[in-house]
């Protein structure tokens, strides 16, 4: 699903990723951990497409990011704090967003907002969302089109802990219908009950990798 090919990434003359190479399996969940600074989420952003690696090459689903295609075509991605619309609700953000590809109807957008535990019903501006129902906005938002591939970078942040709860569930529902996950969380038990492979980061390169 993502193979990464001897991929470093420098910012002037920080070396933040380092020769790194390594084949994630599609259809299970990939725990990446490691300490902030550990070039955890500069890694996602090239798999994303969002900055191009320094030296090396990255594919997804057998097509190299940069080159054959300018971002993976079936991802969902959440990387640091979702990004709406303050004054419109979580319904017209995630309507919005979707006649962007014009890849689903509203029925989907209402029912991947129920989902993850929101009302698409509620009038209340984004602005007025608690932390934790704006992340599960931005989940809504990465899994509404039915991604095969989900790149979470700590997506409990700000849920409380019947909300990681419902979370977990769903990424496990995600993973029993297919889908590719890598998931970076800074808590252990995020990583030992969703994670079939964990890799820890450090400095750049993957210290060490369990299965």
């Amino acid at each position: 699903m993502i193979e990464i090919s001897k991929v470093s990434k420098k910012f002037g003359e920080d070396l933040v990723v380092k020769e790194l190479s390594h084949h994630f399996k599609a259809g299970q969940v990939h725990g990446i951990i490691g300490n902030n600074g550990s070039g955890k989420t500069v890694l996602f952003k090239c798999i994303c497409g969002f900055l191009k690696p320094s030296t090396g090459f990255i594919k997804v689903g057998g097509k190299r990011v940069g080159k054959d295609i300018d971002f993976p075509e079936s991802i969902g991605i959440i990387i640091e704090s979702p990004g709406f619309l303050p004054y419109g609700t979580g319904f017209q953000n995630l309507q919005i967003l979707a006649k962007l590809r014009n890849k689903i109807k509203k029925q989907r957008i209402i029912d991947t907002i129920e989902r993850v535990g929101l009302d698409p019903k509620l009038k209340k501006p984004v602005t007025k969302y608690s932390l934790g129902m704006r992340q599960r906005l931005g989940i809504a938002q990465a899994i509404m089109e039915n991604p095969d591939l989900l790149i979470l970078d700590e997506p409990f942040n700000g849920l409380d802990k019947h909300g990681v709860a419902e979370i977990r569930k769903l990424l496990l529902e995600l993973k029993a219908e297919g889908k590719t996950i890598l998931l970076a969380s800074h808590n252990s038990e995020d990583i030992d009950i969703l994670c079939d492979t964990v890799c820890e980061m450090d400095g750049g390169i993957f210290k060490e990798i369990r299965t």
